[in-house]
């Protein structure tokens, strides 16, 4: 039987399930057009489901039940997964069940009166406005690597990118001229998102003087290189942002979305329209946006006190 890799363990997948499982997964990535990471996600949750599938007594996913795709969820309760990760799991095996109706493998749905954990928005982790200014300052110097950090960081503040798309991003995607850039997120869906003139001027000076320094003779066109290079990886973004969020002295655990998330509240801080933060964050629902309305709550209290008509003072 095949084996496929998950991140702690190799998985030994039971062959009534395998080619199911990848005709799925190239159904969701070709025609579907779900990112890589996304599916390998789903194919780590659905490896686990068939394991335990298998164990109690199914043959593949064509004579699963629904009864015991329930218990799959109900044995995943007690091992400290968090409610997101149970949530991605039992929508991966949804998916998987309607994709094996859509093509005739199945006739019913047998996730159908599957239900799922209660999921709660957690609000996103965001930097205030001057934690943020000291964080951009910090990359200090003209070297190649500073000259490089600080065009990164500014990127990242200013385009609120996700760290995926940031490292991936290739030079003809900048438009500097023109003050924006295309790119391409979730889905391979093409959206336009502006540049601060800031963050132009930081890039403009990383492309003259920084970039060049880093090429080596096998350098493609991606923006952002590490010392050998190559692109710089989400790793290496990662590290960047901690590197320099110490540096500034910033003590709250900051994560790589971070910036995106700062970018986000801050524009609606500042009165931006949420619909016009959705498109350049570039999500596909107006309610993922929404969970920014929460993160700064005195801004309603705020406007409450400068237009509600019995908080002004008597004349």
């Amino acid at each position: 039987m095949p084996k496929r890799a998950t991140h702690n363990e190799a998985l030994t997948i039971p062959a009534g399930f395998a080619d199911d499982l990848d005709a799925f997964l190239a159904f969701i990535e070709l025609e579907r057009g779900l990112a890589k990471n996304t599916s390998a996600a789903y194919r780590r949750d659905l490896e686990q489901a068939a394991n335990f599938l298998a164990r109690r007594g199914a043959a593949g996913w064509r004579s699963a039940s629904g009864a015991q795709a329930a218990e799959w969820i109900h044995s995943l309760s007690g091992r400290r997964y968090a409610v997101a990760s149970l949530a991605q799991k039992l929508t991966a095996l949804r998916m998987l069940a309607r994709f094996l109706v859509r093509e005739k493998i199945r006739e019913d749905d047998f996730t159908a009166l599957l239900s799922g954990p209660k999921m709660t928005r957690r609000i996103p982790g965001t930097l205030s406005a001057d934690e943020v200014a000291r964080l951009l300052a910090a990359p200090t110097g003209g070297d190649a690597r500073a000259l490089r950090d600080r065009a990164l960081l500014e990127l990242f503040y200013s385009s609120g990118l996700r760290v995926s798309e940031l490292a991936a991003l290739m030079l003809q995607q900048v438009d500097l001229e023109h003050g924006f850039l295309r790119v391409f997120g979730k889905g391979s869906k093409e959206r336009v998102v502006p540049i601060g003139g800031k963050a132009l001027d930081a890039l403009a000076v990383y492309l003259a003087a920084g970039r060049p320094q880093l090429v080596r003779s096998r350098t493609g066109s991606q923006f952002f290189l590490n010392h050998r290079g190559a692109a710089l990886s989400r790793v290496g973004l990662w590290m960047i942002v901690k590197k320099y969020a110490k540096r500034a002295g910033i003590t709250k655990n900051v994560k790589p979305h971070a910036l995106r998330h700062s970018f986000a509240t801050h524009l609606l801080t500042g009165g931006a329209d949420l619909r016009a933060i959705q498109e350049m964050l570039g999500h596909a629902s107006i309610s993922t946006t929404q969970i920014y309305t929460a993160v700064e709550p005195q801004r309603l209290i705020d406007q409450h006190a400068k237009f509600h008509p019995r908080n002004k003072a008597a004349p």
